[in-house]
């Protein structure tokens, strides 16, 4: 089945960019394989601007919606989207009900961070080049990307090593993507094209020094961006020598499918390397270039003079080129993109439990058992009783006797206590158990910690999954654990920051996860400041049925009000 999806580029889509011909290869690709694609850019031509505007008044369906004009952005750019181009996106995102929202370079202050930032959907994250990583410069911001980002993916090794260091988080290699029809190799000439950039004079000078010993050859320097200057050419070969600017592949294709050889320059455009690749062109790139940019002239000597050894590589060149098609990679992006929408879970029909009472249970709590909490059991069940609550879970810090007494002491009242444990793992945060029979050990790895409560026929419940002030398990880890979760914590009442709430809400539509809520009382004034509205249940397989239609009240109080009460109660325990 199609997918909806939305390709943000933060480069102008008026101007040539090899950002944007990655973008719109995989687009049109993606298309062919039966998905709705859109683009979404920031333009300076005034007929895209008028489109977008169309589009945005039509519901948002495009091939192309321009959201505003471009402002020039780079790695050192605090700031590169407007007002108005902001709003646009925010409705195109909205409008267009997307299942992907795929944000390229999201590491510029741009319409893709904001794309990705901002999403309901699904998110996936392109990085395309090592210097482009600088943007958010806080780790908060940057933590809260990765929350949203549901798939990483860079376009090369040396792009993932750095990504991976601002950005921290698996990532699957993809290609640039070219396109193989335009670039068909065609009848080669003596001719050596050379990717000029003004770091590669060294590398430039070693060509024209061997093109003095190749009277039949000529040299063709290619720029992709005009401000790269122009580089010296002695007298003796300059009728040889032309420099060209050619700032996107169909300006290139024509030359580059006759060239016999290609040079690129260190560290140069990889689409460019790709493209004469793929136009079967004799790369030459031998090992050591950086440090001794003279092997460049060897090594175009030696092509030129073999003719044998010169067709071998431009078959080598072409073979190597030919499975990053944009047509192949538009195929692992489908891949991807079907591997994320599988992690959503449908949403269940009807009410199986519509005929039992509502009630109000708050799924989180401590008592005396816990290291941090003064609240003797009996107190808090008496208590829960009192306020109306007709269920709680007991989930003591890394101790299981509390919630064992607390069930105990329940046994002939109509409330209803969930035997748990909250239990610190190794370095990912913790882990609630519920409906467990015995102590779970600390200090075990996420996935361990899982396994053990599962073991027990326990339900898995992620408390504060995105508290940063506290210890909590890293996207990479939610991620990878996302089917063994059976309920996410939308609602915690002792958070500092509601916004963390907010993001675990997100997180769970998202993936249509089951919500739980709970006080995480340790005082209490606390109990019931955070619960859920669900169906009376009888056992973990109901409890799972009644989230199905359960609904989060939120009852705070004052944190500083609740949090002074706690500091007061372990003072007076040290008293004593």
């Amino acid at each position: 089945m199609g997918l909806r999806v939305c390709l943000v580029t933060p480069f102008s889509w008026s101007q040539p960019h090899s950002v944007n011909e990655h973008v719109d290869g995989v687009a049109r690709e993606l298309r062919q394989l039966g998905h709705h694609v859109t683009v979404v850019a920031p333009s300076n031509r005034a007929r895209d601007l008028a489109a977008g505007r169309r589009a945005l008044q039509t519901g948002a369906d495009a091939d192309v919606i321009a959201v505003g004009p471009a402002v020039p952005i780079s790695r050192r750019s605090q700031m590169g989207v407007p007002v108005g181009a902001r709003f646009n996106l925010e409705l195109a995102l909205g409008e267009g009900r997307y299942d992907v929202v795929h944000g390229f370079e999201p590491g510029l202050p741009s319409l893709a961070y904001l794309a990705l930032r901002d999403a309901q959907s699904l998110a996936v994250a392109t990085f395309l080049s090592p210097e482009r990583l600088a943007y958010p410069p806080g780790r908060a911001q940057r933590e809260r990307l990765l929350n949203r980002i549901d798939a990483l993916l860079a376009t090369s090794e040396r792009t993932r090593a750095a990504a991976a260091e601002r950005f921290p988080g698996a990532y699957e290699l993809v290609s640039e993507g070219v396109d193989l029809e335009l670039f068909a190799p065609a009848p080669k000439r003596r001719l050596i094209v050379v990717e000029w950039r003004p770091v590669a004079r060294s590398v430039a000078r070693a060509v024209l020094r061997a093109l003095r010993e190749l009277p039949d050859w000529e040299v063709a320097f290619v720029r992709t961006r005009t401000m790269f200057g122009r580089p010296f050419v002695p007298r003796a070969v300059v009728e040889r020598v032309s420099i060209a600017t050619l700032r996107d592949g169909a300006s290139r294709a024509a030359l580059l499918r006759e060239a016999a050889i290609f040079v690129p320059a260190p560290l140069g455009l990889a689409r460019l390397r790709l493209e004469a690749s793929a136009a079967g062109a004799a790369v030459a790139e031998p090992p050591g270039l950086d440090e001794q940019p003279e092997l460049a002239g060897a090594a175009v000597g030696r092509l030129a003079e073999d003719g044998k050894h010169r067709e071998r590589e431009q078959r080598e060149a072409r073979a190597w080129a030919e499975p990053q098609s944009f047509r192949a990679v538009a195929r692992e992006l489908d891949g991807t993109y079907a591997r994320l929408t599988r992690r959503r879970r449908p949403a269940a029909d009807g009410e199986p439990l519509g005929d039992r009472p509502w009630i109000l249970a708050d799924l989180h709590m401590h008592t005396s058992w816990s290291h941090d909490c003064q609240i003797e059991v009996g107190e808090l069940v008496d208590h829960a009783e009192r306020v109306g609550l007709g269920a709680i879970a007991v989930t003591d810090h890394n101790v299981f006797g509390g919630a064992l007494e607390a069930a105990a002491l329940a046994r002939d009242r109509e409330l209803v206590v969930i035997p748990g444990e909250e239990v610190k793992t190794d370095t990912q945060g913790e882990v609630i158990g519920l409906f467990l029979r015995e102590e779970i050990p600390a200090r075990m790895s996420f996935g361990d910690t899982i396994a053990a409560i599962r073991e027990q026929g326990g339900i898995v419940y992620l408390p504060h999954p995105f508290d940063r002030i506290h210890t909590c398990p890293d996207p990479a880890t939610i991620h990878r654990h996302l089917a063994e979760i059976d309920v996410l914590e939308v609602y915690n009442a002792r958070l500092l920051f509601e916004a963390y709430n907010d993001e675990a809400l997100r997180f769970a539509r998202k993936y249509g996860l089951q919500m739980g809520a709970g006080s995480d009382a340790h005082v209490l004034q606390g109990v019931g400041t955070g619960v859920l509205r669900m169906r009376a249940f009888d056992g973990a397989e109901e409890f799972q049925l009644s989230l199905r239609t359960a609904q989060v009240l939120r009852r705070p109080r004052s944190l500083l009000y609740l949090q002074s009460l706690k500091w007061a109660a372990q003072a007076k325990e040290r008293v004593r």
